[in-house]
């Protein structure tokens, strides 16, 4: 039966065509912007799921700029106490040239003197963005920022470091490695002095602190070495991590260009035919004209 009020087939045309256009739409804003799950209403739990992973890796770009800073704090350490160890090493060479005699020994105490002005200095220019780690107070927090963690509970962001002792730091008010009173000479390496009138003895003394001095910077040197090798490996993993954040947010919301392509396609071709049909619809309700005539 044909109806001029009713027109079923103009009314499935129609409704093959807007499905086809919302599909078509669809598959355009895939290829345009290259996401499957561009907003909630595509996938509420992927976007959900890709835009805390998002958020994270921010945070993780944030953590590893502050690596960058922590890495460059403890270089500008360790090169404080590499420094040092080169000047104090120089201090031991003048001490074993005054033991030999007939050597002025009030000429090498000024050359000693302008050794040890040059460890103040060293100790004193040892910053990075306003922190030194080499000079200051027994009990300062040294901490870097390492990782981003995120758990059930929520997220939490780590450090690493230490507490500084008196035998991590250069000078430290009197109880630094540097400025600490010797055990034999009873003085410190940047106070002592050596004069004429000095003795072999007197010199041994000297030596033999200039040697525990060293041995501790030693010591701290291997400490901020260990650290600047923790920093680099956390640095590795975060840029790594990251990586894989990204790898796994794509392949929740990312589009198959390939397929939405060929989809692209396929799409257009039906929605000319559902032009085509709808038009065929529409024009056959006319027929009825011709039993009229």
């Amino acid at each position: 039966m044909t109806s001029i009020l009713t027109n079923n087939s103009a009314m499935a045309a129609l409704q093959t065509l807007r499905s086809v256009n919302n599909n078509l739409s669809d598959t355009q804003n895939a290829v345009s912007s290259g996401l499957r799950v561009d907003k909630a209403s595509d996938n509420a739990a992927y976007w959900a799921i890709a835009t805390t992973m998002k958020s994270d890796n921010s945070a993780l770009s944030a953590v590893s700029d502050a690596l960058g800073v922590g890495a460059a704090k403890v270089d500008t350490a360790y090169t404080a106490v590499e420094s040092s160890i080169d000047v104090v090493t120089e201090i031991k060479a003048k001490l074993v040239a005054a033991t030999e005699d007939g050597v002025d020994k009030d000429k090498i105490q000024d050359e000693i003197k302008q050794l040890q002005t040059q460890l103040s200095s060293i100790s004193a220019s040892a910053s990075f963005n306003g922190e030194n780690w080499v000079s200051g107070s027994v009990g300062d927090t040294q901490s870097v920022v390492s990782s981003f963690i995120r758990t059930a509970g929520g997220v939490s962001v780590s450090t690493s470091g230490y507490s500084a002792t008196a035998d991590d730091l250069l000078f430290a008010d009197g109880s630094g490695i540097l400025d600490r009173d010797g055990a034999v000479s009873g003085a410190s390496m940047t106070a002592f002095s050596i004069s004429s009138a000095s003795t072999k003895g007197d010199i041994d003394q000297f030596i033999t602190d200039t040697e525990t001095a060293l041995k501790g910077m030693t010591a701290l040197g291997s400490k901020l070495g260990s650290l600047q090798t923790g920093i680099e490996l956390q640095t590795d993993f975060v840029s790594k991590l990251s990586d894989s954040i990204d790898s796994g947010v794509g392949r929740l919301v990312d589009a198959d260009m390939e397929a939405e392509s060929s989809k692209l396609s396929a799409l257009q071709t039906q929605q000319q035919l559902a032009v085509q049909s709808l038009s065929i619809a529409n024009s056959s309700s006319q027929g009825i004209l011709t039993l009229f005539r």
